[in-house]
């Protein structure tokens, strides 16, 4: 009963039967994919063997999910007519375009079956992610940068009051901002060294994109899971 009458009282309303709020996985698939491509990436770095089937099916299953999630996002145009309509870039645009690069990445892997113990393997690998795929990388780069600047100026990350845990910062919208604003430009400085690692392979290139988006990966991770509880609670209390 208090949870209906919290729900009763509370000033936001949400027509939820016409609002996709699925940024809960796709924050937890994207956290998991940048975390795994830094595991990969040091594996390949250091020698380690690499099985490429089992790298495959861990980057399709992911891969699967945000370019599903963001696909469907993207082309629902705006969210639920709430106010929302940003949501679409944010979130579902960069979902889809990392979903179709793991599912890129997890073909390739597959179709070479083999393990990557050799040094050939690796150039080789090295030399086709080094292709015309890498201005795309870039690209994303440069998009996410722009991401992080629109949410530092408009605040766009902001969590309403009836969102449980964020909501307590609602009167500091600039805190939840600058924590998004600055995970899209990690990912985003990641992405705009990633070509130039695999051209030269210098310790100070590995090191930035590495930290960029190992921190990035957990942040979204975790981020993603704690999200779990409090889009529930602001379900609850905005229905």
């Amino acid at each position: 009963m208090s949870t209906l009458m919290a729900a009763a009282d509370t000033g936001l309303k949400i027509d939820w039967t016409r609002m996709p709020t699925y940024n809960t996985i796709m924050s937890l698939a994207a956290g998991a994919g940048l975390l795994l491509i830094v595991a990969l990436g040091f594996r390949l770095v250091n020698g380690h063997p690499v099985v490429s089937e089992s790298w495959a099916l861990a980057f399709g299953v992911l891969g699967i999910i945000l370019f599903t999630t963001g696909l469907h996002m993207t082309l629902t145009w705006p969210l639920a007519g709430q106010g929302f309509p940003f949501d679409n870039i944010i979130f579902g645009e960069p979902s889809l375009a990392f979903g179709v690069l793991l599912l890129a990445a997890s073909f390739y892997l597959w179709k070479r079956g083999t393990q990557f113990d050799t040094e050939p393997d690796r150039e080789r690998t090295a030399a086709v992610l080094t292709g015309p795929i890498s201005v795309f990388v870039f690209g994303l780069g440069l998009a996410c940068l722009g991401i992080a600047a629109a949410g530092w100026k408009y605040t766009l990350f902001a969590a309403p009051p009836e969102e449980p845990i964020s909501g307590e910062f609602a009167d500091h919208p600039m805190l939840e901002a600058s924590f998004m604003s600055g995970l899209y430009v990690l990912v985003g400085v990641g992405a705009l060294v990633f070509p130039a690692l695999l051209r030269r392979r210098t310790k100070a290139t590995t090191w930035i994109v590495g930290v960029c988006w190992a921190l990035s990966g957990l942040a979204f991770l975790a981020f993603g899971a704690l999200n779990y509880f409090t889009h529930i609670g602001l379900i609850v209390n905005t229905m």
